[in-house]
């Protein structure tokens, strides 16, 4: 373990994560900004929150969920009509039972929708009841679904993208860990401010204990976020990776868990993505290349999004490894 480190963790941690202080399994925020924790001692009902689950979807997701919501629900009232009995609909073609029932699912389709074309219709009290309550169920549904698309569409979101890996490049004469982001639609973002901590986790009394602290970055906040901005931690004697050698950095549990706020100007609202990077994805002794360019006609600046992940390899300054 290197000497820097072996002094900071007899200090104090200087971060409150809220993730308390017992080593977990695994990571402590996704990739995808989420907390890598699953609730236990309530229902499924209570712990989830289908709302959010269903703003939170892939839009492939989204809409295969409703399509297949769709296409089940209208199954089963085309049974319940099938087994009601065919002769209660007018305008089915009876030629063969499979025309019967594909007559019935679209009946179904038709009453859900609330379109109703008339060629089929309903016959009796039983066949009816069901087609009342088939229509009353499309509105509420068609609702909910609606209610779903304004909401995915008019979520303000940060659209970021973050670099794959960390860095640990030369820089200043030293050594910093580097990542880098950038926005990848064409929304404003204005007043960035990035908080970057650090998880470390160690043996104290033979127990496993994770220790936070506020990792200082040499810019934590830009008025525009136009470009991609790469963020930089300079190990130095206030850091606590100060002292640490490649060997420390592969064999430490480490967690750089990020969080960057923003303002959207178009609504007006202030946006929030997280991410984190593990020990295995610092890369040592290396360098991102750049992403962006003059164009042609040197009118403009190209950002290249296709480059946010690539780096070089580059020497660091030997005397910044500590021996032990």
């Amino acid at each position: 373990m290197a000497r820097g480190f072996r002094q900071k963790i007899r200090q104090k941690n200087t971060e409150n994560s809220g993730f308390g202080s017992n080593a977990p399994s695994g990571r402590f925020i996704n990739k995808d900004g989420l907390p890598n924790v699953k609730r236990r001692g309530v229902n499924v009902f209570n712990r989830l929150s289908w709302y959010h689950t269903m703003l939170n979807l892939s839009s492939f997701r989204f809409l295969s969920y409703l399509v297949i919501a769709y296409i089940v629900i209208n199954l089963g009232f085309a049974f319940i009509y099938y087994l009601i009995g065919v002769e209660h609909l007018t305008g089915i073609d009876k030629s063969d039972p499979l025309n019967e029932f594909v007559d019935v699912f679209f009946f179904s389709s038709q009453t859900f929708t609330t379109v109703g074309y008339g060629r089929i219709a309903p016959v009796g009290f039983a066949a009816s009841l069901v087609a009342t309550f088939e229509a009353f169920l499309g509105l509420l549904t068609f609702a909910i679904a609606t209610g779903l698309f304004y909401g995915r569409f008019s979520r303000p979101r940060a659209y970021l993208k973050f670099s794959e890996n960390m860095v640990l490049a030369p820089f200043q004469g030293s050594t910093a860990l580097m990542f880098r982001l950038a926005p990848y639609k064409n929304n404003a973002l204005t007043d960035a401010e990035v908080i970057v901590s650090a998880a470390i986790e160690v043996i104290e009394n033979g127990v496993p204990k994770s220790n936070f602290y506020r990792l200082e970055t040499q810019m934590s906040k830009i008025n525009t976020l136009a470009l991609n901005w790469t963020i930089v931690h300079k190990i130095d004697e206030n850091s606590p990776f100060y002292g640490f050698t490649e060997n420390d950095f592969k064999t430490t549990d480490i967690e750089i868990i990020v969080q960057l706020r923003a303002f959207d100007e178009v609504f007006s609202n202030t946006v929030v993505q997280r991410t984190s990077y593990t020990s295995n994805e610092i890369v040592y002794g290396a360098k991102f290349t750049p992403m962006y360019y003059p164009s042609k006609d040197n009118l403009t600046t190209v950002l290249n999004l296709d480059k946010i992940n690539e780096y070089q390899k580059a020497e660091l300054p030997v005397a910044e490894e500590v021996q032990l």
